[in-house]
Parts: C-alpha cells; structure tokens; sequence
C-alpha cells in the first residue's frame, strides 16, 4: 500500500482520517529472530504489510538485529526473552502516523502476547504455550484469551487475534499422516477452547476463505521433507471480529517462504479505515 492508495474520509466530529482500500495484517513464527532476519525484511518489504506479528523471537529487545529495530516505515515493538517465546508487533506508519499505544494484558507470561490499538481496531499478536512440558499452563492461556475475547464482544470492539496458536483447529487442519487422537495440539478440550475464542464475535479467516481446503498447513516437522511434501498443520491463525472478517478477501499460508518451521499468513481485507470507535478493552 502505497500512499497513493490513500484516501481521505470526513469524521462525524468534522476531524478527517485516512482510510484504506486494503489492510493487510500478517502473522509469522518465526523460530528464533537473528537467524531469520534478512528472510523477514526481505518479506515485509515485498508484502508491506500494514501490520506484522512475529512469534517466538528467542531474543530479548537488545539483541535484535539493527535492520530489524528500526524497520523502515513502521513503527516496532519486541517483547521477548533470551533463548525462548517472545513476540514482536509493527504497524506502518501510513496507516498510523503517531507512534500507536502498545500493551499487554495481565495475562502475559513469558512473553508470549503484545497488543496495539489502531483507532478503533486492537490487533493482537499471540505465541500460545506449546503445552508439551505444562499442559495445563496451555489451557490457562487459551482460557484467558477466551475471556479477552468476551471483553471485546461485549463492548462491540473490534479485534484481531494473529500467531501460533500451538492448536490444529479440527481434522482437516493436520495431515491425515499426522492426526493421532489425544496428542498435544489437537485434544479436544483445546480444541473447544479455540471454539470457545471464536464463539465470542471472531472469525477464523484462513478457514472461513477457504473451508474445503485440506492443505492448508502452516507448521511442518523439520525432517523427512514434510515441507516440501505438504505434510503439516495448521497452527498460525488471524481471528478476526466478524464485521471486518467479512471484508476479508484473502488470507494465503506462504509455504515457500523463509525457513522457519512456520510459514508466514497474510490477511487482506478491503475497504478498511482506522478511525476512532468504542475505547479499548482493559
């Protein structure tokens, strides 16, 4: 988006803001930042995605790499630790002139969640806790998440959840070679969790585009080329409330993009504008 694809709408306070034909937000599991970071300035640049949420930095906000901190056009923020989780958040500047207001909600551990209001729009990016070692830490998170989705329901907000939700939705979303009943990440009660989530006003987008779709993965074990043979989940979602869900008109998993063990996915939605609405959820 270019600021030639800009134009200009009248507020109902007189105040004119910016409204977009195309918003694009973007979500990547990245598995460890510094060795990925040429793969994501490279994708940014090309994509230029209004909004971008990275997951599992392993890095801590010093030791982000330089052509990462202040990546051109966009405001940034890291919120992340040494060697695991962390997540990162960025927002062109085109589509927020001022510097926007970051946070996390008190349900934050290990740095797993950052949020940012843009105008009336909250987007979130999210590293679930994969739940291999504490399980019931998992579903703490996942629980809190559907409680913060109430709050916003309820007060008719509009959100966007994004990142690895460390859950495979339903069936058609792993492999058949890779279902296996009672396995972390696609158990029941985590799945009703996700439901439970969604339940509260939101959409799954990549879902909702392309319902038949029983490839559409965005995690592949690193051996046995499962990448490259397209045995995998899906595991990265963008979760969007239901009146800008329906704006959507793509929302593609980049397969052959980067090598991280998650593939990047980026929602388009049309006709977009970032103008002051309900105030923010606490």
């Amino acid at each position: 988006m270019t600021a030639g694809d800009e134009r200009v709408a009248q507020r109902a306070d007189g105040r004119r803001h910016e409204a977009f034909p195309l918003l694009k937000i973007a979500t990547w599991n990245v598995n460890g930042i510094r060795a990925r970071q040429h793969e994501v300035v490279d994708w940014v640049q090309r994509e230029r995605p209004d909004v971008v949420c990275l997951q599992e930095l392993k890095a801590t906000a010093e030791q982000i790499p330089s052509p990462l901190c202040d990546l051109g056009g966009y405001w940034c923020y890291w919120h992340g630790n040494k060697a695991y989780s962390g997540v990162g958040l960025h927002v062109r500047k085109d589509l927020s002139p001022e510097r926007p207001e970051f946070s996390h909600p008190p349900f934050d551990h290990e740095s797993r969640i950052v949020t940012v209001r843009i105008g009336a729009l909250t987007v979130a990016s999210i590293y679930v806790p994969n739940g291999g070692k504490d399980y019931a830490a998992k579903l703490r998170f996942l629980e809190a998440m559907e409680a913060y989705s109430a709050s916003f329901s309820a007060n008719a907000a509009p959100l966007v959840l994004c990142g690895d939700l460390n859950v495979a939705r339903a069936e058609i979303d792993v492999h058949p070679r890779e279902r296996r009943p009672g396995v972390t990440g696609q158990r029941p009660e985590e799945r009703a969790l996700i439901e439970g989530i969604l339940s509260h006003g939101l959409t799954d987008v990549g879902r909702a585009l392309d319902p038949e779709n029983d490839r559409m993965f965005t995690w592949w074990a690193p051996w046995r080329n499962l990448r490259q043979r397209n045995i995998g989940w899906r595991l990265d979602y963008v979760l969007a409330s239901t009146d800008l869900a329906r704006r959507a008109t793509s929302c593609p998993s980049y397969r052959e993009v980067g090598s991280s063990d998650h593939s990047p996915v980026l929602a388009t939605f049309a006709d977009v504008s970032p103008s002051p609405g309900p105030e923010p959820v606490p």
